[in-house]
């Protein structure tokens, strides 16, 4: 389940960076670009590189606290740890594994 909740996130998100970056870099050359006044130092395929994981890492960012939001709330209040495994103070149901 893990590994699917992360395809949910990542897949997505890897296809909007891509198209941010089209987006932005048919609008604005690496090289007119300046940060804080500076010339940029990297090369051209440096700025395309950093910027798509940057996009990349904000639509992540994004997809997760989607995927976090539309979790029920059963989902987010329930123990990952099995009944027979729990220590003996967990408030996490009772004995039964009955919760809620």
């Amino acid at each position: 389940m893990l590994a699917q909740r992360l395809m949910w996130i990542v897949w997505p998100a890897f296809l909007v960076a891509g198209l941010i970056e089209l987006v932005v870099f048919g609008m604005f050359d690496p090289e007119d670009m300046h940060w804080f006044g500076q010339q940029l130092a990297l090369s051209r395929r440096g700025v395309y590189t950093v910027s798509f994981f940057v996009f990349w890492a904000l639509t992540i960012v994004s997809s997760s606290l989607t995927t976090l939001l539309s979790m029920s709330p059963f989902e987010v209040n329930r123990c990952p740890v099995s009944v027979d495994q729990r220590p003996a103070n967990c408030t996490q149901g009772d004995k039964e594994g009955g919760c809620c």
